[in-house]
């Protein structure tokens, strides 16, 4: 899986900087959803889960991620959100000895690619396909029967930069991989390029994804989808 240690000091900087939309992720994971506990994969610094927790207070609230300095972010600005606990885990073995109502993923380990009419399709932070069989399984043994698993939808890969709010510039460039592609993260100032991270992405077609969500027990439920944010599986 993907380890960002090399972006965890400018990540905040660079998500909220309009990469992504915190209120309307989290106002898609509260609508529709009864859930008394859910689990993030894939927290990052806990910028979802700060919004989570204002909304939900009294919901019993856990993030996992790989990346230790990621989590002492999140650990920081959790504080004071008794609710929410934290645990520095790597997906294709966790076992946190409890399961959940809901969990989701967005940007973390698993979201898909919406592109036009062209069907979805999902992207792993883990190349190795066993390794998503056993994530995939790990998962499904923390959600309880009938409950959810939302994966983030994400518009297309490609290659771009644009300025960031301190005035650096961040770029990203894509490149095609056997089962997926590779993509590379860039934050410079001036000419210094101060951040530099490539992760590789494994890919799979909607069928392909459909047969190994429902290899683990996950349906996917298009009755609960209503937004544009998710797409939403039942565990069965």
């Amino acid at each position: 899986m993907g380890d960002y240690t090399n972006m965890s000091a400018y990540y905040d900087l660079i998500m909220t900087s309009g990469y992504y939309d915190y209120q309307k992720i989290v106002e898609n994971i509260t609508r529709d959803n009864s859930f008394g506990s859910v689990l993030e994969i894939g927290c990052g610094t806990g910028l979802i889960l700060e919004e989570l927790g204002q909304r939900q207070p009294h919901a019993e609230i856990m993030g996992v991620d790989l990346t230790e300095a990621m989590l002492s972010i999140a650990s920081d600005r959790l504080q004071q959100f008794p609710n929410i606990s934290l645990s520095l885990e790597n997906v294709t073995d966790f076992d946190l000895k409890k399961s959940y109502d809901l969990a989701f993923s967005y940007g973390g380990v698993w979201y898909f690619v919406v592109d036009g009419d062209n069907e979805p399709f999902l992207v792993s932070h883990l190349y190795q396909a066993e390794d998503n069989h056993q994530g995939l399984a790990r998962v499904g043994s923390h959600v309880n029967t009938g409950g959810r698993l939302l994966l983030g939808i994400q518009g297309p890969h490609h290659d771009y930069e644009k300025s960031v709010s301190n005035g650096m510039l961040y770029s990203q460039k894509i490149e095609p991989a056997e089962h997926g592609f590779v993509k590379h993260y860039y934050l410079a100032e001036d000419t210094l390029v101060v951040m530099s991270q490539t992760i590789n992405y494994r890919t799979y077609t909607w069928s392909e994804a459909v047969a190994l969500l429902s290899a683990h027990g996950f349906e996917h439920d298009a009755q609960a989808e209503k937004s544009s944010h998710f797409i939403a599986f039942r565990k069965v």
